[in-house]
């Protein structure tokens, strides 16, 4: 991966999804509400080893309504973009949205399909607990993520801040989201499966690293334990020299 190549990364948010009511007499609503994205608020762990967790932050600023006006955004389930349920390509179609203080609302009408049916069903019994988007950035420049570092009953504890992000390219509704606190009215979450996990931190290690103590970082494949080990040592590196 070249340096200035942006870094595709799928962040989960826990949010209260909602299906819209309708007055008295009027036929059963179809509208999924939520958030997508939360701003100023911890990821779930990238990492911990038992001395240095990482988190991750979505800033105020990352996200606004021109970057998401230019954007061709899917309403999908799981992360397959197979199971559409509604769209927004450069501001206009099925998906709506808004930018406040608290992250990026969203709503749609779930379609007339068997996925729709699903989906709605699922926000409906609380199966789904969250939103999860797909979106990139440039994490090897500070301008666009920032790191800092600060000690917590001995514990280092890693924070990076999405500063500005470059595109987004989907909102699902997914199981496990990695941001706790947003919700959606109507929603599902995606569990990312360990080799997705693993390929972004590499790649984000790869960005904020590349050269450590001006050397380049050799990646030598090993087991998908001794990777994992490997990574967060070289990411633990990152922290402590400030690089």
């Amino acid at each position: 991966m070249k340096k200035e190549e942006p870094i595709k990364r799928v962040l989960h948010t826990v949010t209260d999804l909602r299906i819209r009511e309708n007055e008295n007499g009027q036929a059963e609503s179809r509208t999924i509400t939520g958030y997508a994205i939360l701003f100023n608020t911890p990821s779930a762990k990238l990492y911990s080893d038992g001395n240095e967790e990482a988190y991750e932050v979505i800033a105020r600023g990352a996200v606004t309504k021109k970057l998401l006006d230019n954007c061709d955004i899917k309403m999908t389930m799981f992360h397959d973009r197979h199971l559409i349920l509604a769209r927004s390509k450069n501001g206009k179609g099925t998906l709506t949205y808004s930018v406040d203080d608290k992250g990026v609302y969203f709503e749609f009408e779930a379609p007339k399909t068997v996925d729709g049916d699903k989906a709605l069903e699922l926000v409906r019994r609380g199966d789904i607990a969250g939103c999860s988007f797909m979106f990139t950035t440039h994490y090897y420049d500070n301008a666009f993520v920032s790191r800092s570092v600060k000690i917590v009953k001995g514990k280092t504890i890693v924070t990076y801040t999405v500063k500005v992000i470059t595109g987004i390219y989907d909102f699902t509704l997914a199981a496990d989201p990695a941001y706790p606190d947003t919700n959606c009215n109507a929603r599902a979450q995606e569990v990312a499966d360990e080799a997705r996990v693993m390929k972004t931190v590499e790649e984000m290690r790869q960005a904020a690293n590349a050269p450590i103590m001006g050397k380049p970082i050799e990646i030598k494949r090993r087991n998908k334990r001794e990777d994992a080990k490997f990574q967060i040592a070289e990411m633990r590196k990152k922290a402590k020299y400030g690089l």
